[in-house]
């Protein structure tokens, strides 16, 4: 009789789920525990990634962060994006979902456009370079995805993003805008 023999990599694989199923749960706020399995996915391939470059342990307190850090990109792209939740009706309430109208009034309308207008005045003084990361970091991509795209090394993404950033809110006070 044969018995399976589970490899130390599924076992590795089973703790580190696990551990990353009870963070998850721990800092999930309601409106968001339908896509609590996302999460914990987001969190995982992070986690995986991390540890196949640097092929090292993995501490309960860094997954515990790598978790809060996917549940803080989630709801930042939720709010970029404006989805609400159809859990939203059953009780979980959504922050976007408070507000009583979905409608902007004319004046946010016009702060908006005229805030859009600085933004792209002030893009289009920034080098080049600086002007393609803070493009692509407003768009929503992460730094390692934006050296990817432009071929950066993580390094210089990460500096070009960074310094860009800085020049277009120094751009923008100038302006008058605040950030």
């Amino acid at each position: 009789m044969n018995i399976p023999v589970r490899s130390q990599e599924a076992d590795d694989y089973e703790h580190l789920r696990a551990e990353l199923v009870r963070a998850v749960s721990r800092i999930c706020p309601t409106w968001l525990t339908s896509q609590a399995d996302d999460l914990v996915q987001a969190a995982l391939i992070r986690v995986m990634r991390r540890k196949s470059e640097e092929n090292a342990q993995i501490s309960t307190s860094y997954l515990r962060k790598t978790a809060y850090s996917a549940l803080i990109d989630e709801i930042r792209r939720c709010r970029r994006l404006k989805e609400v939740s159809l859990d939203a009706e059953d009780g979980g309430i959504h922050p976007e979902a408070e507000t009583g109208s979905s409608r902007p009034d004319p004046e946010e309308v016009s702060a908006g456009h005229e805030t859009g207008r600085a933004i792209r005045e002030c893009l289009a003084q920034i080098v080049r370079p600086r002007r393609l990361a803070v493009a692509l970091h407003l768009q929503g991509h992460s730094v390692p995805e934006i050296g990817n795209l432009m071929s950066w090394a993580p390094k210089k993404a990460d500096n070009l993003v960074y310094r860009g950033m800085a020049d277009l809110r120094e751009c923008l006070v100038l302006k008058g805008v605040r950030p």
